[in-house]
């Protein structure tokens, strides 16, 4: 197939595991779909954020190499945009011949837009502006502004998150057009109505549900009955051996009572179902215009929620699968044998290097890796093993790193103790098995080969993804193992001791 059209329909704050076979979620145009695409069950998010994880797909570069760490919008903002140096797929698609549109959601620079990476913008309402060197101080406008806040001493409604001196926060609701997904939606859609066939194009269609707060159209909160709701089966999970900014950030959703926690998590399903008709409008068309033998599509999202695991919602630093499980569904003309789930440990960051060998785009130095061997359903030889992470927190700043396979996942906290999970006995990652060890005595524990070798792991992955938290200085060098172990020979018998069980 010579450069097929590639159409992108990314969600945002939406779990890998709503789109799988055994969701509870309604989701009857992503069920048409399915059978007709490969949907990749083990796909990870590099960061539990919009900007950095957007910013990872459409460079194929981890936050450590593109430079954009949390919102790039917001007053506070490590940085407005990525590093000089980095380049876009789009650019390299727009050279090889394709007409770039988009609509939606952008979310990686807040000083360029789309159209200065090759597209045409066909929704987007947001302005973009050179932001000087010196302190930004826009957030005060919400406290200045003489809006509604919070008093704190009001009768708590349902859904309500009590937050003395901040703006009201009610975690779901109801909104017939919720942040505007239809006119995101639409505009794509009129776009696929008229698009030529003399060259092939690349579409990118970004609504903003199903992120919180859930307020979603009525018809579809009516497909759920709260009665037969399941919380997660972690949701009691005190997390009094996890770092205590994950208890106090639980606490503010420990407000909620059960039935509420139901129905936020109704809600959410709700907002998945709504995502799945807009979909649906893009399946349509593409279908109409007889365009999904020569086309892939993806549906995919920046990021997970937590869903109420852990008694958590939204994403954060709380580094649990659910904030980094991802939706990637593949279909169209490219994708052979549909219908099959692969289990393959896909990154963010692979669809770009993807998006480059389709268009016969020539390569270039990316993180990601290429998964056309696996949309074609053919062997992918020495994938990796592991997953990583990088964050520095959510405008709460707090270095956080992870590196975790099928067995053992490790976290390097720089803000409180570190964690490790066995996930084959503990999937629900409920028990931190370092919970109590000082890190000078992580070495002689039962556990020390394994955090050394996950240390091994995590700052080798550092030292070639240019990720430079690595200052020594006495009071930030807090990792048990520093980066100094790739630098001496591993012990004897260290991978054994590795992959046994203690």
């Amino acid at each position: 197939m010579n450069q097929p059209n590639i159409i992108v329909f990314m969600t945002d704050h939406q779990r890998g595991d709503t789109i799988l076979t055994h969701s509870p979620v309604h989701t009857p145009n992503i069920d048409r779909f399915r059978k007709h695409a490969v949907a990749f069950s083990n796909a990870w998010c590099p960061s539990p954020h919009c900007c950095p994880s957007r910013a990872s797909f459409f460079s194929g570069l981890y936050p450590s190499q593109h430079g954009v760490w949390n919102n790039v919008n917001v007053g506070n903002a490590l940085s407005h945009r990525p590093f000089d140096t980095v380049r876009l797929f789009s650019q390299d698609l727009k050279e090889a011949g394709y007409r770039l549109y988009f609509s939606g959601k952008w979310h990686v620079s807040a000083e360029n837009g789309p159209d200065a990476y090759g597209f045409e913008t066909l929704f987007h309402p947001v302005r973009y502006q050179r932001y000087p060197h010196c302190p930004d101080v826009r957030d005060w406008h919400t406290y200045r502004s003489g809006g509604p806040m919070d008093r704190g001493d009001e009768e708590r409604t349902p859904g309500r998150v009590v937050r003395a001196g901040y703006p009201p926060y009610v975690q779901y609701g109801i909104d017939e057009t919720p942040y505007q997904d239809e006119r995101v939606v639409q505009a794509a859609v009129e776009k696929l109505a008229q698009v030529g066939t003399d060259a092939p194009f690349f579409l990118f269609v970004g609504p903003l549900g199903p992120h919180d707060p859930y307020f979603v159209p009525q018809r579809f909160l009516d497909l759920y009955d709260a009665d037969d709701i399941e919380l997660p089966e972690n949701f009691d999970d005190p997390m009094d051996d996890k770092p205590a900014l994950y208890r106090r950030t639980k606490e503010r959703y420990a407000q909620l009572s059960r039935e509420e926690h139901r129905e936020s998590l109704r809600h959410f399903y709700a907002f998945c179902s709504y995502e799945d008709e807009l979909f649906g409008r893009i399946l349509d068309q593409v279908e109409a215009r007889g365009m999904m033998e020569n086309t892939l599509i993806l549906y995919v999202s920046d990021h997970g929620d937590y869903m109420g695991s852990h008694g958590l919602w939204a994403k954060g630093l709380p580094c649990f699968r659910e904030a980094y499980h991802i939706c990637s569904l593949a279909g169209g003309g490219v994708v052979k044998n549909g219908g099959r789930e692969d289990s393959h440990r896909l990154s963010l960051a692979d669809w770009a290097p993807t998006f480059l060998e389709l268009a016969g785009a020539p390569p270039r130095p990316m993180a990601g890796r290429s998964l056309a061997p696996l949309l074609r359903d053919e062997p992918a030889d020495g994938w990796r093993e592991e997953s990583y992470t990088q964050s520095h927190g959510n405008e709460i700043y707090g270095i956080q790193r992870a590196v975790w396979n099928d067995k053992w996942k490790y976290v390097f906290n720089t803000f409180d103790y570190d964690e490790l999970y066995d996930l084959e006995n503990d999937p629900g990652e409920t028990h931190n098995l370092l919970h109590g060890t000082a890190d000078f005595n992580i070495a002689a524990s039962p556990y020390g080969q394994t955090v050394r070798q996950m240390c091994r792991k995590l700052w080798q992955f550092a030292c070639e993804h240019q990720d430079n938290c690595v200052n020594p200085y006495i009071m930030t060098a807090l990792a048990p193992f520093g980066p100094g172990i790739l630098t001496q020979p591993e012990k004897e018998n260290e991978h054994a001791e590795y992959e046994r069980n203690p």
